[in-house]
């Protein structure tokens, strides 16, 4: 069983920045591609950014290109969102979850199969 624990999240003017980190469990962490999605008050999950397993290829949805930042450390098991120039619209539930295989869609939450619990992100002045 494979488990994820998000960190870093909080409160944050506009302009701000966070890093988040997740950890995760087990000796396979370096042979999945990794993912963050985020789902606001109301709102359905969003895909926010992924990475290789190898971290060698970085995807992001394009109004967050330029800002966050995805990074992985296999030795850790640890992959990171490092978030700059934050908006009130970033305000969200940030996920980190493990894709099912290379072939599954990096951007649909379906193409993923463990999740974390999560990690409240809120941007106010």
């Amino acid at each position: 069983q494979v488990q994820l624990v998000e960190s870093g999240g909080g409160s944050v003017q506009p302009g701000g920045s966070l890093r988040l980190s997740c950890a995760a469990s087990g000796r396979t962490f370096g042979s999945y591609r990794m993912g963050w999605f985020r789902q606001a008050p109301g709102k359905e999950r969003e895909f926010v950014a992924a990475i290789s397993s190898s971290g060698r290829n970085l995807y992001y949805t394009d109004s967050m290109k330029g800002r966050f930042t995805i990074s992985r450390d296999n030795a850790k098991n640890t992959v990171h969102l490092q978030m700059n120039s934050l908006e009130p619209d970033d305000t969200a539930v940030y996920y980190c979850a493990r894709a099912r295989g290379d072939n599954s869609d990096y951007a649909s939450s379906r193409g993923y199969d463990y999740w974390g619990q999560g990690t409240q992100v809120t941007v106010s002045s």
